[in-house]
């Protein structure tokens, strides 16, 4: 207790200041990998330090020391190429720092998510497939120019006349920006992430939810034209088998300014509510 009291003795308000600053670093880095698949390859990464810190701390290993202080190298420019899409996410969420949540005022914005959940109902009921991402703050325009300009206002009549089959622009994405449905039939990336035993039945469209959620904020509503259920995926996550009433209130969940901080509270909640949902239509 006095080595304590020694040592918080010699702190100056230069070593307070640099201590907050290096914690402020580390805080931020894990809330800007938070929720993402960075946080696994970050636990695998401390596991092997800490095995090998305590392997060549007990016994002398000469020959293993060499192999790790030249491999050390090596991963540190090796870090950059294997979190590439948690630090573009990351970067990301840093140039959004402060921005002002983006949209309509509130009662516009519920009519606007009413609209797309009635839609997704009756295309639901007519089996008719429809993939609608709602862009939030990072930019589509490189997957909106792969479609069909349109700039029309967002209504139940034009989600449903755009994913009538055999029509010219119901096979793609319907991408909706500031509540106009700016372009249709764009062409989004498929997902580059593990796809779960229970999902690799998923069509090209629900890949496609996936691949773009995986590499933007954007809120992907899907359909499937052989069961008629409806999705939703963020950020790699997709949420299944709703209805038009969760649909809305999800949506509404992931358009609240609050959520904005902090979506990784909301989903595991959705994804249990949507699983018990599952298991009681099972």
């Amino acid at each position: 207790m006095t080595d304590l009291w020694r040592l918080v003795g010699t702190l100056t308000w230069a070593s307070v200041v640099d201590i907050a600053l290096v914690t402020l670093v580390f805080t931020l880095i894990l809330l800007l990998i938070r929720g993402t698949r960075a946080v696994q390859l970050l636990r695998g990464v401390t596991l092997i330090v800490l095995v090998v810190l305590s392997l060549t701390s007990v016994v002398e290993l000469p020959a293993f020391g060499w192999l790790i202080d030249k491999t050390i190298p090596a991963l540190l420019l090796a870090i950059p190429i294997i979190f590439q899409p948690e630090l573009r996410r990351a970067f990301e969420r840093l140039g959004q720092a402060g921005s002002l949540f983006r949209g309509f005022r509130e009662e516009e914005q519920g009519a606007l998510i009413s609209s797309i959940a009635q839609a997704c109902q009756r295309m639901s009921e007519r089996r008719h497939g429809a993939l609608v991402v709602l862009e939030r703050d990072t930019g589509l325009q490189e997957y909106v120019d792969t479609g069909t300009p349109l700039e029309s206002l967002l209504s139940r009549e034009l989600l449903e006349t755009i994913f009538f089959p055999n029509t010219e622009l119901h096979d793609g994405a319907a991408i909706v920006r500031d509540g106009r449905v700016v372009a249709a039939a764009c062409v989004l990336p498929l997902s580059a992430g593990r796809i779960h035993s229970d999902e690799r039945h998923l069509g090209l469209r629900h890949r496609a939810a996936l691949g773009i959620s995986e590499v933007s904020d954007a809120i992907v509503v899907v359909v499937s034209e052989e069961t008629g259920q409806i999705s939703v995926t963020h950020n790699g996550r997709m949420i299944r088998r709703l209805d038009a009433l969760r649909l809305e209130t999800i949506l509404r969940a992931f358009f609240q300014p609050r959520f904005r901080r902090d979506w990784l509270r909301w989903m595991p909640t959705l994804l249990r509510r949507s699983s018990k949902a599952t298991a009681k239509e099972s």
